[in-house]
């Protein structure tokens, strides 16, 4: 596990960010969206409810995490 409890899975670094409910869960992945195009780094991501699963690795490095992964990580824990 690392910092805000991310963890690494798979290849991966996962977390599952809980909201109050659906719309605010959806208003985040929309805030995070910008973010994420600025970074020009896109997370395998899903909605049920009031939770977004998101799993972060980079495709162009072999499916690894890298720096891209742990900085898009620590954007997203600050939206």
């Amino acid at each position: 596990m690392i910092n805000n409890n991310w963890e690494i899975i798979e290849n991966k670094l996962c977390k599952t960010f809980v909201f109050k409910d659906f719309a605010a869960a959806i208003a985040w992945m929309v805030k995070a969206s910008f973010a994420i195009e600025k970074l020009n780094h896109h997370p395998e991501w899903s909605n049920v409810y009031n939770k977004v699963e998101v799993k972060l690795c980079t495709h162009d490095a072999g499916n690894t995490i890298s720096s891209k992964d742990y900085a898009l990580a620590e954007v997203l824990d600050l939206i």
